[in-house]
C-alpha cells in the first residue's frame, strides 16, 4: 500500500495561505527543524502533514491542484467546488452533506 504522507507549499504569501487552509479545517501549529525557517504544519486525521513554508530562497513552485474533503464549509452547500488560495493554486472541496 501507498499513500501520501507529507505535502508541502512553498508561497511568497504564507499567512494568507495559512488562513486560506484554516478556514477548510486544517489546524496549524509553527515548527522549526533545525536551522531551516520557521513554518506551519497541519496533520489531517489520516496522518497527511500539510507543512506552509515561505518561499524565499527557493522560489515558489508551479502549478499545483489541491482537494481537499470536509465536513461543512461556512456558508457552502454540500457539493464540489474549487476555490482559489492566495496564491491561486486551484483546491477542489467537497462538502460532505
Amino acid at each position: 500500500m501507498t499513500r501520501a504522507n507529507l505535502l508541502v507549499i512553498y508561497t511568497a504569501r504564507i499567512e494568507e495561505c495559512r488562513a486560506f487552509y484554516a478556514s477548510l479545517g486544517l489546524d496549524f501549529h509553527v515548527e522549526q527543524h533545525g536551522g531551516g525557517p520557521p513554518h506551519y504544519a497541519a496533520t489531517l486525521d489520516d496522518g497527511l502533514v500539510v507543512e506552509l513554508y515561505p518561499a524565499s530562497g527557493c522560489g515558489e513552485t508551479g502549478a499545483l491542484r489541491l482537494g481537499l474533503e470536509v465536513d461543512a464549509l461556512p456558508g457552502s452547500p454540500p457539493g464540489r467546488q474549487v476555490l482559489r488560495d492566495p496564491d491561486g493554486r486551484a483546491v477542489e472541496v467537497r462538502v460532505r452533506g
